[in-house]
């Protein structure tokens, strides 16, 4: 009698582990059904301006619905520009909170302030872009702007960058107001992988007279490499895709200038400023493959910071 119910059991066993293994493969393949769905559907949407620009889509900054003549070079640049002023300013500001949350607060003011920061990521980004363009556009056109101007004006490479009039709307205040939104994601990772640092290898940096910089840029920076970078990337990926906060702030004019003070514009801004009004079916393909770049580029950065983290894992143990 035992070994029957065992038997049976066994087969019970047998049974829901191969529903367990059918039912995640099918989730698995769903996701990866629903993402070379998302593809095909916009390399159809844009086949028309793929078409009619051929490869100088990418290079060509017109832009006139009237005349049908469309390029997405400026859109690009805008995008990319934004997201690296984000990047400049959150990856520093970031690692000092999670370095400060997980290292030199004291106990009472660890929780409170990292749920500050966390609270950050949950405001919309509308929110976000009425801001940026009710309060700090003016303050930054009134205070800081002009003294840019002034400072910067001698400075090789720089000063060409940070001149122009001083309309608080631009790329730069774009890459600001990014710059806001990042950080809460990449600090709180941070911050989480710095905290599952085994405390015995900090300890010992201590105790070894190691200052906290040193304990940070020697021990806890290479253990925790991979996910630092993922924080970055995550970042990253908010600030390519962000639409609202963005084209408040932007200008959303298709106009390129080597000033960050003028207005630009990006890719996602684009599609929220002129799908709705997009009249013809090249004007509509345009703007699709706009969203197509955008999944490229984002899938090309993803992709490079993959291969980075194979290169740093490659070079584990060569130096010890």
């Amino acid at each position: 009698m035992s070994d029957s119910l065992s038997a049976s059991q066994h087969r019970t066993q047998r049974l829901y582990d191969r529903l367990f293994q059918y039912s995640t493969q099918f989730f698995a393949f769903l996701v990866l059904a629903l993402l070379a769905g998302i593809i095909g559907s916009l390399i159809h949407g844009a086949m028309p301006s793929i078409k009619a620009f051929g490869f100088g889509f990418v290079f060509t900054a017109d832009w006139d619905p009237v005349t049908e003549k469309f390029g997405a070079l400026i859109p690009i640049y805008g995008t990319l520009v934004t997201s690296v002023i984000a990047l400049l300013i959150a990856i520093p500001v970031s690692f000092g909170i999670a370095m400060f949350l997980t290292e030199l607060a004291p106990a009472w003011l660890r929780r409170p302030l990292g749920i500050a920061v966390e609270l950050l990521a949950g405001i919309p980004s509308i929110i976000y872009g009425m801001w940026g363009l009710f309060i700090f556009a003016p303050f930054f056109s009134q205070n800081v702007q002009p003294w840019l101007n002034t400072h910067a004006a001698g400075i090789p490479l720089i000063g060409p960058l940070l001149q122009g009039p001083p309309m608080g709307i631009g790329m730069l205040t774009a890459g600001i107001i990014l710059s806001i939104m990042v950080i809460p994601f990449i600090s709180s990772v941070m911050r989480d992988v710095f905290e599952v640092v085994p405390p015995m290898f900090k300890e010992s940096a201590y105790g070894l007279g190691a200052t906290t910089w040193e304990v940070m840029r020697g021990v806890v920076l290479p253990y925790t490499k991979t996910g630092v970078i993922g924080g970055i990337m995550l970042g990253l990926g908010r600030a390519l895709g962000e639409t609202m906060a963005v084209t408040f702030v932007i200008g959303n004019a298709h106009n390129f200038n080597i000033s960050l003070f003028m207005p630009g514009n990006s890719i996602a801004s684009s599609l929220a400023n002129e799908f709705t009004e997009a009249v013809g079916d090249l004007y509509t393909s345009a703007l699709i493959e706009l969203g197509l770049i955008l999944f490229v580029i984002t899938f090309i950065v993803l992709s490079l910071s993959k291969l980075l983290l194979l290169q740093l894992s490659k070079s584990e143990g060569k130096h010890s």
